[in-house]
């Protein structure tokens, strides 16, 4: 097994932070302090280590320390075994944000190659009872993990549907005006439907090769009208096409792989998970995430980083031992937050831990030895 962790992390006007600098040697690590202090901002820091707009999907601008500053950067090394990639990402005056790998301009799928981060935030919880998109993006990341080009993919499909809305939105019914666009959507959303399809069978062995203290969850991808998925690009061009009437009177494309849904039940109660109670909802949470972190090592030979905010806070003391003698077992470096450095006994010396407190209106991190 290889080790990947993020071995040095430094930041420069990101929200709460002037400056910090924080060194990891691979354990798991563990930030405690009161709340405010800044320490969801550190996790958010290394989310942008892979594409997309993070753990709190900000805008750029959002993320700059005010008032003094007109921009942020955040720069990392990545121990992959012996192999080092330096990261940098950055944005100025609230510009879309940059990237780039060991000095050269990159796009930031290139990120997905690099380091698959996965995370878990206490906005998630609602996941299983609110609405279909959370679930989407949840399954789009878990999918990334295995085959970063479907944020490509993703991209590819949105921008063409956004081409045919304005088409169905000025109701325009020649079809030569749809059919590249369509015959596009065909292509980029099969592969869409392919990678999830995937990563719902790879959640699954994750699960199944485990023994753990967190439940597992049976995993369906579904439509939101209960029609069939297409299958085929043949398939999904000809269902945009039959669907252009209904589409017109509705103004948006109704037929694609942005209408799924992820389905999840308990499975020891065969209980969907959006009737379950809240602190079963957060344990199949859990236990997804964990699922995916050791199908990215049994493919990969190397685990993901994972964010873990506030997770250990609702958990009792036995699942809080298991969540951390399975991140360990996995080899992972974990980013976990927490109130105070108690929620972290039960790690002992397997991990670093960093106070962050604030001090002078910024965030201070200091490294300790409890």
């Amino acid at each position: 097994m290889s080790a990947l962790y993020v071995s040095e992390l430094r930041l420069s006007h990101f929200r709460s932070h002037m400056r910090a600098d924080v060194q990891g040697d691979g354990r798991p690590v563990a930030l405690f302090g009161p709340n405010g202090a800044g320490k969801t901002n550190i996790l958010e820091a290394v989310s942008l280590l892979s594409p997309g707009r993070g753990l709190r999907r900000s805008s750029a601008e959002d993320m700059t320390r005010r008032p003094e500053a007109l921009g942020w950067k955040i720069t990392a090394q990545i121990r992959n075994d012996t192999r080092i990639t330096e990261v940098e990402t950055w944005s100025e005056a609230g510009a879309s944000r940059q990237v780039r790998v060991d000095g050269k301009s990159a796009a930031q799928v290139q990120l997905g190659r690099i380091a698959p981060v996965l995370w878990l935030v206490p906005s998630m919880d609602r996941l299983w009872i609110e609405g279909a998109d959370g679930r989407r993006r949840f399954l789009d990341r878990a999918t990334m993990s295995f085959d970063p080009s479907h944020a490509e993919a993703v991209l590819a499909y949105e921008k063409s549907m956004r081409e045919r809305n304005r088409l169905l939105k000025d109701m325009v019914r020649d079809p030569h005006w749809y059919a590249a666009l369509e015959s596009q959507m065909a292509e980029s959303g099969v592969r869409i439907i392919s990678g999830r399809q995937r990563a719902v069978s790879e959640l699954a062995q994750g699960q199944d090769a485990a023994q753990t203290e967190f439940p597992a969850s049976e995993l369906s991808i579904i439509s939101s009208d209960g029609a069939e998925m297409p299958e085929t690009a043949v398939d999904l061009a000809a269902a945009l096409a039959d669907s252009r009437t209904r589409d017109i009177a509705a103004g948006r494309t109704l037929v694609g792989p942005h209408r799924a849904d992820l389905a999840a039940v308990f499975r020891a109660k065969g209980v969907p998970a959006r009737d379950c109670s809240t602190g079963e909802q957060k344990a199949l949470l859990i236990a997804l995430i964990l699922a995916n972190a050791r199908a990215l090592l049994r493919d990969h030979g190397t685990p993901p980083l994972l964010l873990l905010d506030e997770v250990s806070a609702h958990l009792d003391s036995r699942r809080r031992a298991a969540l951390y003698d399975e991140i360990c077992a996995l080899g992972a470096q974990a980013w976990m937050t927490g109130t105070g450095i108690d929620l972290f006994e039960e790690l002992s010396d397997r991990a670093q831990y960093m106070s962050v407190d604030e001090e002078n209106g910024q965030s201070i991190v200091k490294e300790i030895t409890p």
